[in-house]
């Protein structure tokens, strides 16, 4: 079997960005949706507006988001809409909180683990590839946040946010996922991620940054500061395999935050969503990283 390829530059500036996605060869078809995260209020690691502008007017893009499962500046669409502003991502772009009105779009998942449906934002039907452009770091309960986290949490409703982290509970608390099987949650994700991949299947890309690489998600509105120093850009066609290729940047690492990094990512077994997704079979943990100039 081929490897996926995985493409890479240490330089992490706007024009890199879509340096990156051009190593890529494929363009985006028609309406494209791309999904970043717009940063919980207080937090200070996201990219930001102004770093992926130039890649998001490259694809001719919209800005799509979800609302959130938590309390804080996002989980209602009037909130997220106002915190969208207040970041400056309706400043520069037309933005979508695909689950801002209206019933959720289901997405079936006939071969999931734990889960056998996602629910996501119904504006998902409006676009017709997607471009996601995910910050590589650490997460309080994923163990780490990519291009797999972005598909299955991100592309997720309010509700569909509740439903994988309470693994299959359709009435599940906020206070329910903390007390759920760690592994189950993790190949709830990956069930997930497995649904976006295929609706979007050959119409979509992916973007990891690492930068700001903290081990707390810019979900946090109180994270820790950045640990290790920035790596690079990633891009691939494959979501397994460029979040693999992340995590092996950050082993093969000798810088002095590493450690901690791990350990975040090892504490919550992280790589496990990597390891159920590849047994879904809708990418390969083998890869090929290439060097772009």
């Amino acid at each position: 079997m081929e490897k996926s390829k995985v493409y890479f530059t240490k330089e992490i500036t706007p024009e890199s960005v879509v340096k990156m996605y051009e190593a890529l060869g494929t363009e985006l078809p028609g309406k494209v949706a791309v999904k970043l995260h717009s940063g919980e209020k207080g937090n200070q690691n996201y990219l930001r507006p102004e770093f992926v502008k130039a890649i998001v007017e490259r694809v001719k893009g919209t800005v799509v988001e979800c609302n959130t499962a938590y309390d804080g500046a996002r989980n209602t669409t009037q909130r997220h809409q106002k915190l969208m502003e207040e970041h400056g991502w309706s400043k520069y772009f037309t933005v979508d909180i695909m689950d801002g009105e209206g019933p959720d779009k289901v997405l079936e998942i006939p071969n999931g683990k734990v889960i056998q449906k996602d629910y996501v934002g119904k504006n998902i039907d409006n676009y017709d590839s997607m471009l996601v452009l995910s910050h590589f770091k650490g997460h309080p309960m994923g163990g780490y946040g990519g291009a797999l986290k972005q598909l299955s949490i991100g592309v997720a409703s309010g509700h569909g946010k509740s439903y994988i982290h309470c693994v299959g509970n359709e009435n599940g608390t906020f206070e329910d996922m903390f007390h759920v099987d760690q592994n189950k949650f993790l190949e709830a994700m990956a069930d997930s991620a497995s649904a976006v991949a295929k609706y979007f299947e050959n119409k979509i890309v992916y973007i990891n940054v690492m930068c700001n690489m903290s081990v707390d998600c810019d979900c946090c509105s109180v994270a820790e500061d950045p640990c290790m120093k920035d790596i690079g850009i990633l891009a691939s066609l494959d979501p397994i395999a460029i979040d693999q290729a992340c995590i092996d940047l950050v082993y093969n690492s000798n810088d002095p935050g590493r450690d901690h990094f791990i350990e975040r990512v090892e504490r919550q077994n992280g790589v496990h969503t990597i390891e159920a997704a590849a047994e879904l079979g809708f990418g390969s943990r083998e890869y090929e990283l290439i060097n772009v100039d």
